[in-house]
Order: C-alpha cells, then structure tokens, then sequence
C-alpha cells in the first residue's frame, strides 16, 4: 500500500474514533443549518481538524480543501501540486437522526488528478481505499464494479435534491423514467458511500446533481480503479467541476446516460 494512502487511512480513524463518540451521545449535539436543508454540527467540525492535524502534520506542503474550512494553503505558504478534498462526515442529515449511513471522504489529487481515495463508513467499520493504478479495495479485498450488463437488473442509487431545487422537475422525470426500467433505485443519502458502492458492486450505476467536490473526489477515483465509467451529465469529465456525476458499470453507465442527457435542461451545465 503507498505510504500516502496509509497517511490517509489514518486520518479517516481518527475522524472516525470523534464520529463514534458522538453518535453515543446525538440528544446533545448542537446543530447549525448552513443553508435550507443543509446542516453542520460540531462533530464535523472536529473530525475535519482531526484530518486535517494528521494531514498538516505528515505534508505541510501539501494543500487542502475542506467542506467546512474551505481552501487552506500549504504552511510554507509556496504553490503546492497536491491537493487533498476532504468531507469529514458525509450524510450529517443522517448522523443527526442517528441513521447509520455516513462517512468520511478524503482524496488527494496532483495536478488535478486523482491520485489517493479513502471512504470509510465508521458504523461498518468498511474501509474503501484506491490509488491511481493499483486498483480499488475494500477493507483489503480488491473489488471491481458489478457485472450486470442490462437496464432492467440494474439497482441504481440517487441523491434527491436538497438544496438547489432550480432542476426539481428535470430530476423526477429521470427519476420517473428510470425506476420504470431498472430493478429499483435506492436514496440512502451520503454521496461518498453511494459511489463506493458502485465500485464493490453494490449499485450498478448513480447519479446526482448539485453535488461539491468534497461528495465525491474519493468514490469517482474507487469507481476508475474498480472498472467502472464516471462522467457529467454531458459525458464529460467535468463532474468535479459542475456538480452533476453519472457513474455505473460501463455497459450500465451507457444506457443510463442518455436517459439522463435526455432530460438534462439546457441551463445545466455539464
């Protein structure tokens, strides 16, 4: 396993060990909304500095992206090439009401590629890691993304939209559609899991819109690694950049994508 990607599973434990403490404790927490639907409590917070001690501390030059501190510059204050995009608990909405999906997300990239992914689900104790060329794995198994080649065995996750509701009616007409011809959809609620479940075979495609890079740097890089397709709604590469992610197996990733791109408003960028 690269050193880095062990620097990485040791800040996702140590986010986690903050995370277990306070789901014991949820009548306590103290909850902030960031925006309608959108919330913050101190454990992110926690876990965030958690991650980003352990980060700072093995590679000060490195610089990070967080969702709740936003961009911190490397502490020798050069340009750095590295990039590391945290979400240091991924489905708050769930943590809050005690619902067992969550995680935290941590990828780095270099130059803008995705280089290092780890996703870990605390309540299962699932450790999804990948790095550039060396395949994905879960807690130490090496997966690969499902073999179903056809629409209508597929079991397809989503994420309904939370905050922006600007494309409401396009989403449900996807949603329509593709529930008519696919074995089902799931709505669990954490972005992050969601494409690491895609890349071990549980999903065999996702989509969503509106999303920051945080939900989703780590699962695109599980899913390349697994053998599977990711792309924006445009089927390009953009994702991190719009927002808007497709991912599946590559035979179900084609026919999932324009179903999506035929719905796909003319104001939406990729």
């Amino acid at each position: 396993m690269h050193p880095t990607l062990n620097i990485a599973i040791k800040a996702a434990r140590r986010a986690a060990s903050v995370i277990n403490r306070a789901s014991t404790q949820l009548d306590l927490l103290t909850v902030q909304t960031k925006s309608p639907n959108d919330f913050v409590t101190e454990v992110d917070h926690a876990a965030e500095r958690a991650i980003v001690e352990v980060l700072r501390e093995a590679f000060p030059g490195h610089g990070i992206l967080a969702e709740e501190a936003g961009e911190l510059g490397p502490l020798d204050g050069q340009d750095s090439e590295y990039l590391w995009i945290i979400d240091p608990l991924d489905g708050t909405t769930n943590f809050i009401h005690g619902f067992p999906q969550y995680a935290i997300s941590i990828a780095q990239t270099k130059n803008g590629v995705l280089e290092h992914a780890v996703v870990y689900d605390p309540t299962r104790n699932e450790l999804f890691t990948a790095s550039r060329g060396a395949g994905a794995f879960l807690n130490d198994r090496r997966i690969r993304v499902s073999r179903r080649t056809r629409l209508n065995d597929a079991l397809i996750g989503t994420g309904f939209p939370y905050r922006n509701f600007d494309h409401a009616d396009a989403y449900l007409a996807m949603f329509r559609e593709l529930t008519q011809k696919c074995a089902g959809i799931r709505r669990p609620g954490a972005a992050a899991l969601d494409l690491a479940y895609v890349a071990c075979g549980r999903f065999d495609a996702f989509w969503e819109m509106g999303l920051s890079p945080w939900d989703m740097a780590a699962g695109i890089l599980l899913i390349q690694e697994a053998g599977g397709l990711v792309s924006d709604f445009a089927g390009d590469s953009a994702q991190m950049q719009t927002g808007n992610v497709v991912a599946g197996t590559p035979k179900i990733f084609g026919q999932v994508l324009p179903i999506i791109q035929s719905y796909r408003p003319a104001t939406l960028k990729g």
